[in-house]
C-alpha cells in the first residue's frame, strides 16, 4: 500500500522544543537534516509548512536564572526566543535556495472565520512565492485563556486551514502502542488507523509524556490527528530525532499513519454544506450561476446586488436571477464592499475599492452548491 505522503500535495510538519533545541541552543545539525527533507519534497512538487516550538525553549537562557514558569517569563522568553528560532531555521533552509517565512498565529486566528481567511491568503500567497511558511504560537501576547496550550493541536488546525493533504508530528516515540512502551514489555505498536475510538485515546496514557521540555503528549498527537481526521487529511506520528526524519519516514520506518476516509476537498464542502447558516445574500446573473456549476469562484462581475449587512468572512447565501439559493460560501467582503464590486471587472476592484482586494467575492474553496 502507498503512502499518503506519495500522493499529498501539500504538508505540514510540525517539530516540538525538544527536536529543535538542546541546552538553549538551537541543534543545528538535526536541523539541516529537516531542510534537506523539505527541499526533497519541495523538488517533488510538494507544498511544505513548518509549525514549530522553540522559542521559550531558546529564549530562557537570555531571562537570567529562576524558574521563570509565570505566564510573563514564558512570555518574555518567547519574545527573546523567536527571532533565534527563526535564525536557526532560515540558516538551515538557505543552502537550497528556500526563503523562510515567520507567521505567528493565536488561537482567534483559526476560530473567527475573519482572521482565518485573511490568515489562510497569507499562507497560501507565502506558498505560491516558493517560500516555507514557519509556524508557531504567538505566545507573547496570548493568555492561558485564549492559547492553543501546544503546537499539535496548532498544526492540526493550520491543515485543517489550508487543506493540506498529511500532517506529520515528530515525536520522540515511533508511533501509538497499546499501552506505554517504556513502562509495559508487551506493547504493540500500531501501524494504522482508519478511525480513532476512546480505546485508542486511552492507548495514549502517558507514551509521550516524559519530554525534558515542550507541553505535548501522545494524548495531545491523538487530539490533533482527530482534527486533521475531521478535515480529510491523514496524520503520521513518528520519531523526529533522526538525521533525516521525513526521509526515514518515506522509506517504511515505524509510524502511525491515521487516515481518514475522505480527501480534503471532500471533507471541507461536507463541512460547509452542514455548518453554513446565511447571515444574508450575494445576488448573481445567469452567467455567474454557470460558472458556480462548473467549479468556478464568484467574480465581482457576476454580482448584481446583495440582501441583509454582512461582515467579512460571513455565510452567505448566492442567490440566482429568480432568487433560488444555488450556493452558500464565506464571503471575501463585507457588505458594504460587495455592493461597491458589483459588476466589476478583477481589474476595477482597486479602484472602486481604494486597495487592492481579492479577485474573488467568494472563492470556489469556500462554497458549496446547493443544486
Amino acid at each position: 500500500m502507498s503512502s499518503p505522503l506519495d500522493t499529498a500535495r501539500r504538508i505540514v510538519i510540525k517539530t516540538g522544543s525538544a527536536l529543535i533545541a538542546s541546552k538553549g541552543e538551537p541543534r543545528r545539525a538535526w536541523l539541516e537534516g529537516l531542510a534537506a527533507d523539505i527541499a526533497a519534497l519541495r523538488i517533488s512538487g510538494k507544498d511544505v509548512v513548518w509549525v514549530s516550538s522553540g522559542a521559550v525553549a531558546l529564549g530562557r537562557p537570555h531571562l537570567g536564572k529562576g524558574s521563570q514558569k509565570k505566564l510573563e517569563e514564558k512570555q518574555a522568553a518567547a519574545a527573546l526566543g523567536q527571532p533565534l528560532l527563526m535564525s536557526a531555521i532560515a540558516e538551515a533552509l538557505a543552502p537550497h535556495g528556500i526563503k523562510a517565512a515567520q507567521a505567528l498565529l493565536t488561537l482567534e486566528d483559526t476560530e473567527r472565520r475573519r482572521r482565518w481567511l485573511n490568515a489562510r491568503a497569507t499562507l497560501d500567497t507565502l506558498l505560491g512565492a516558493g517560500a516555507v511558511p514557519v509556524i508557531n504560537e504567538n505566545d507573547t501576547v496570548a493568555t492561558e485563556e485564549i492559547r492553543y496550550g501546544d503546537n499539535d493541536r496548532l498544526a492540526a488546525r493550520v491543515a485543517q486551514m489550508l487543506s493540506a493533504d498529511v500532517l506529520i508530528l515528530l515525536s520522540d516515540i515511533d508511533g501509538l502502542y497499546t499501552a506505554d512502551p517504556r513502562k509495559d514489555a508487551s506493547a504493540t505498536h500500531i501501524a494504522e488507523l482508519f478511525e480513532l475510538t476512546d480505546a485508542h485515546e486511552a492507548m495514549a496514557g502517558a507514551a509521550n509524556a516524559e519530554t525534558g521540555v515542550g507541553s505535548g503528549g501522545m494524548a495531545t498527537k491523538l487530539s490533533a490527528a482527530r482534527i486533521a481526521y475531521g478535515a480529510g487529511c491523514a496524520t503520521a506520528i513518528t520519531l523526529g530525532d533522526r538525521g533525516r526524519p521525513i526521509a526515514a519516514l518515506q522509506s517504511g520506518e515505524r509510524a502511525t499513519w491515521i487516515v481518514p476516509p475522505v480527501s480534503p476537498a471532500t471533507a471541507r464542502q461536507a463541512w460547509l454544506k452542514g455548518h453554513l447558516t446565511p447571515e444574508g445574500a450575494v445576488l448573481v446573473d445567469e452567467g455567474a450561476v454557470k460558472a458556480l456549476v462548473k467549479g468556478s469562484s464568484l467574480l465581482a462581475v457576476g454580482v448584481t446586488g446583495l440582501e441583509g449587512r454582512f461582515e467579512k468572512g460571513a455565510a452567505v447565501a448566492i442567490k440566482g436571477p429568480g432568487g433560488e439559493i444555488v450556493a452558500k460560501g464565506v464571503t471575501a467582503y463585507d457588505a458594504a464592499d460587495v455592493q461597491r464590486l458589483a459588476g466589476a471587472h478583477s481589474d476595477d476592484i482597486e479602484a472602486r475599492l481604494g486597495y487592492r482586494g481579492r479577485p474573488a467575492v467568494i472563492h470556489r474553496d469556500d462554497l458549496v452548491l446547493e443544486r
